[in-house]
């Protein structure tokens, strides 16, 4: 089983006809996500990579029955494509564009407010890295070869990272059951507790790692539902250790600004709430196996 996505899911790819939609549209193929067609406005009656090409999403959504959407649009234009695939009824949005300007997302997040939430679309993103559900499908810029099928979620604010964390479990015969790549910007459209409520509620999923950095408080409100909510458990990784205060580093929302925004400050709250803390990059896979171990055991 899977979260947000799965090999019945049907992706239009909006920006598809552009050099980076076009790269990425073939490797999600390739992997076997069900890819609908696209939308590039002002070239729709096209054909491109053997499928239909629409200029509006709406146009695409009538004609294909698409469900979800991809979003390689430059900054300028993607949160009028975000608001777009809302606007046309899909369930999930992935937004791969980084550089949206934090104002362009505020007014992104107002308008979804318009729809009921069980209407709601579910946005992903931006300036991340994307969904993938193991031998199922791929909605992003992730290399798919290094995640085996399993039963370990994995949500996170750094791609790479992420990729990290899937090549070390891979090595020791460990699968990820879904990934998702949040996103690094300040504003985003899932949090971390969005995700784990999904993971929750996944029957294949056994535990989830979660992948945070300094910067923003969403690391902590994930910890605190965790504890009270969450049966599976919870393994997390926070970079930025030696980060200074007041300094980028990175992703536009790594930057300390308050009291508790900090890697060791956001440690400390993750084992209070009993999260069991991977200590470097380099611990990812036997962290995960010893935790998987010691759940089995006491089950």
């Amino acid at each position: 089983m899977a979260i947000l996505l799965n090999e019945t899911t049907r992706v239009i790819v909006q920006g598809f006809t552009g050099k980076i939609g076009s790269f990425h549209a073939q490797d999600m193929l390739k992997y076997g996500t069900k890819v609908v067609g696209g939308v590039t406005p002002g070239k729709g009656g096209q054909t491109h990579l053997g499928l239909p090409v629409f200029n509006t999403v709406k146009g695409a959504v009538r004609e294909t029955g698409a469900d979800a959407s991809i979003v390689f649009v430059p900054p300028p234009f993607a949160a009028d494509s975000i608001m777009e695939a809302a606007d046309a009824g899909l369930r999930l949005c992935v937004c791969i564009t980084d550089g949206i300007p934090a104002q362009d997302m505020m007014r992104v997040k107002r308008y979804m407010r318009r729809y009921r939430f069980d209407d709601r679309m579910r946005l992903v993103g931006p300036n991340c890295a994307g969904i993938i559900s193991p031998g199922k499908a791929l909605m992003g810029i992730m290399p798919g070869s290094i995640y085996l099928p399993g039963s370990v979620g994995i949500v996170g604010r750094s791609g790479t990272l992420g990729y990290e964390a899937a090549s070390q479990m891979k090595a020791l015969g460990i699968g990820v059951s879904t990934s998702v790549g949040i996103g690094g910007d300040p504003i985003n459209g899932s949090s971390f507790r969005d995700v784990l409520e999904y993971f929750e509620g996944d029957a294949e999923t056994d535990a989830v790692v979660m992948i945070g950095e300094i910067g923003g408080p969403q690391e902590a409100e994930a910890a605190l539902w965790a504890r009270d909510n969450m049966k599976k458990p919870l393994i997390a990784y926070i970079a930025g250790l030696s980060a200074p205060k007041g300094k980028r580093m990175g992703h536009a929302g790594a930057i300390i600004s308050a009291f508790g925004e900090s890697a060791q400050e956001k440690v400390e709250i993750l084992k209070e709430c009993g999260v069991t803390i991977v200590p470097t990059p380099a611990a990812f896979g036997p962290t995960v196996a010893s935790t998987l171990s010691g759940a089995r055991q006491a089950a």
